[in-house]
């Protein structure tokens, strides 16, 4: 399959579906030096493409017989997600049977061409089709930048008359688009809890949009009483009462109009916003559902940004205090379902209030012109692709900054690597870095070892298999972390494929890593010396002899000669501090390959491979190991056993060396024994196979 070629080509693409590589490939000879060509093998591949590119597609090429979704399985899903309506198809198949023909027209296909065809006819339908839909979408493009233009205009005149509104009350210039915003909310919520109130989004549209002259009558009230600090009188508040009249009689009077709904609506609010649900409103004291909805959530609306705002005679109130004085009736009874809407919503309320800005005053507008598209039945109105862009874009932010990942793409043409918004302020780097094998940053970030891993890691990844994992180490501000990258190779359709670069994600896992570091520690090694403890030096020399079956071993069990006078004479911390300086003294004794460790007590073991003189290494090693220790004079035993003597079973060849440690013993300590035939019947220091742990020679 073969994708765009330069995105931004001038040409008009056409995607070909069709399971046989000839058809397509007579198809693309025949199109490909006027348009760029897309190719799919079958139907679950086309709509992968179709979602993929969206409207980039101009023209679908459609066979109807494939495998794992025919031609009207794809049909089917293009009217589902209304794709039909943007990209035209043209059906080539034979199956040509009238009710096959029939079933496409009223799937939305466009023609019908039956196999074989003449090559001339298609290509003039071919580019005929293209040419219509592509004047229609500039009639659409046309037509909404015409009804954006006219609601954007609407807006302004609106917003210009009720500012002036505000500014005469000195409120905030936010007063507007608060209540705009929160009726938006509680009206939908409202459709979404009760079926009575299920109101369609133009009417929606057009309440939040009339809400903003909901005040538009105290442009008539006089200015000392608007802006009066403290409370007003009882002549005051009547004098105030009148601008719910006075807005409503300033749009009765317009002399055109009066039939548009927005003036409509506007009249309800700006009349009837300050009625209650029991009737104490004014100025009609109207009850219930008497009062228009629209001015009823408006009022609601109103209420709750006046508590919460500073006013001239009173501070603002906090969302909590705002919203249990409206529930408790405080400001007037309101309808009980939107009481509940508004407990229901008040979570969200704030934060909605925060974000308000012009911003979603214009996304409005751009959901309005959608709609007054739509109402036009001759034009498709869809802004899928925009839509679809947005919508994968909001999820991409949001779930990249929720998950705290430094998410990336590297590209190898250019050499460029792009990463998210929380991964360059993480790591303190700008978010889109070119040639990153060689920035300075990223080498003294990585280092230039760990990137060259990861990037032969990546490289060697197939298109079947791309994804790799990788833990490393890198500096962030200074500090070094362990990290995951999980990377996903991508590669070019072509033979052979081609690496083009990579995503991925990098996590800091790097308190997991050093509580598993510790654990294993923990878990391996002995607490007071920091050598192996036993069990795991044992599995570790299990496992060096069975992958090194040809070599020759020998294992070295060793005690300190009269350790209890230590600690009789000095006490168990001066023996500990022994112990301590007898692991020193063994690390700088053994070689890196040989395993070391403390099996309990005072006892050691070391296991070493030799090829020729064992009793030589063995002779190196006990000579350091003696000495002194401040004024506490070291002595030890060792008994030694090479596994050509007694094989690789791991607890023979303790058991034997621990009978020739007991030898040494026996023979007057401070020296080491080589284990032999003789000392099978003697007895052992540790005694490992029978279990006692009682040193019966000191």
């Amino acid at each position: 399959m073969s994708y765009i070629n330069g995105k931004d080509s001038p040409r008009q693409t056409i995607l070909i579906a069709d399971d046989s590589e000839m058809n397509r490939s007579i198809l693309t000879d025949m199109l490909g030096d006027e348009y760029e060509i897309i190719e799919a093998e079958n139907g679950v591949e086309a709509v992968s493409i179709l979602q993929k590119y969206g409207n980039s597609i101009s023209l679908l090429l459609l066979d109807i017989v494939m495998p794992e979704m025919d031609g009207f399985g794809v049909l089917t899903v293009m009217n589902k997600h209304r794709w039909i309506e943007d990209i035209p198809v043209i059906v080539i198949s034979a199956e040509n049977a009238s009710v096959h023909v029939e079933r496409a027209y009223e799937l939305g296909v466009t023609e019908f061409i039956s196999r074989p065809f003449d090559a001339l006819i298609l290509h003039r339908r071919v580019v005929n089709t293209i040419l219509l839909y592509a004047k229609q979408k500039r009639l659409i493009d046309l037509v909404a930048d015409q009804i954006y233009e006219k609601e954007q205009q609407s807006g302004l005149m609106v917003d210009i008359l009720s500012h002036i509104v505000e500014f005469r009350n000195g409120e905030s210039g936010l007063h507007v688009l608060h209540i705009r915003t929160l009726t938006e909310i509680l009206l939908k919520h409202l459709g979404h809890r009760n079926s009575l109130y299920q109101l369609p989004r133009t009417e929606i549209s057009l309440i939040c949009t009339a809400s903003a002259l909901h005040d538009i009558g105290k442009i008539s009230i006089p200015g000392e009483i608007l802006n009066k600090p403290g409370r007003l009188t009882d002549e005051e508040f009547a004098e105030m009462k009148k601008h719910t009249l006075i807005g409503a009689e300033m749009l009765k009077a317009l002399p055109m109009h009066q039939q548009e709904p927005l003036i409509k609506k506007a009249y309800e609010i700006c009349r009837w916003h300050h009625e209650r649900y029991d009737g104490r409103g004014y100025p009609d004291g109207l009850k219930g559902n008497e009062i228009p909805i629209s001015a009823q959530v408006v009022a609601l609306a109103d209420v709750y940004d006046a508590l919460t705002s500073e006013r001239v005679y009173k501070k603002a109130f906090s969302h909590e205090v705002a919203v249990k004085m409206i529930l408790d009736g405080q400001c007037g009874t309101f309808n009980p379902i939107l009481m509940e809407c508004l407990k229901e919503v008040e979570s969200i309320l704030v934060e909605e209030l925060r974000g308000d800005s012009d911003a979603r005053a214009s996304r409005r507008q751009m959901q309005n012109v959608a709609e007054e598209l739509l109402r036009h039945e001759d034009l498709s109105a869809s802004e899928r692709t925009l839509q679809l862009l947005e919508h994968e874009r909001m999820k991409y932010s949001f779930f990249a900054d929720m998950s705290e990942e430094i998410q990336f793409e590297y590209t190898v043409a250019p050499s460029m690597v792009t990463l998210s918004p929380f991964g360059a302020k993480k790591l303190g780097l700008d978010e889109i870095l070119m040639d990153p094998h060689n920035n300075p940053e990223i080498q003294v970030m990585m280092g230039s070892g760990t990137l060259r891993a990861l990037s032969n890691e990546l490289r060697s990844t197939t298109p079947e298999h791309p994804q790799v994992k990788y833990d490393h180490e890198i500096y962030i501000h200074g500090e070094k972390r362990w990290m995951r990258t999980i990377g996903r190779a991508m590669w070019s359709a072509d033979e052979p494929p081609r690496y083009m670069g990579a995503i991925g994600k990098t996590t800091d896992i790097h308190d997991e890593r050093t509580r598993i570091d510790a654990l294993v520690q923990m878990a391996s090694h002995d607490s007071l010396t920091g050598l192996f403890n036993h069990n795991y030096a044992r599995e570790r020399i299990r496992e060096r002899m069975e992958d090194r079956q040809a070599g020759v071993f020998a294992l070295a069990i060793f005690d300190l000669d009269h350790f209890k006078s230590a600690n009789d004479n000095y006490g168990h911390m001066f023996g500990d501090k022994v112990l301590i300086h007898m692991a020193e003294q063994l690390r700088r004794s053994t070689r890196g390959g040989d395993i070391a460790a403390r099996v309990g007590g005072d006892e050691f073991l070391i296991f070493l491979e030799y090829k020729e003189d064992a009793e030589a290494v063995v002779q190196r090693i006990f000579t350091s190991l003696e000495g002194t220790y401040e004024d506490f004079r070291i002595s030890v035993s060792m008994g030694v056993v090479r596994t050509d003597a007694v094989g690789t079973d791991y607890d023979t060849l303790f058991h034997a060396a621990d009978q020739a440690l007991y030898a040494a013993k026996r023979s007057g300590r401070g020296q080491y024994r080589f284990y032999d035939d003789t000392m099978q019947e003697m007895l052992s220091v540790i005694s490992p196979i029978d279990g006692s742990e009682e040193k019966p020679v000191d």
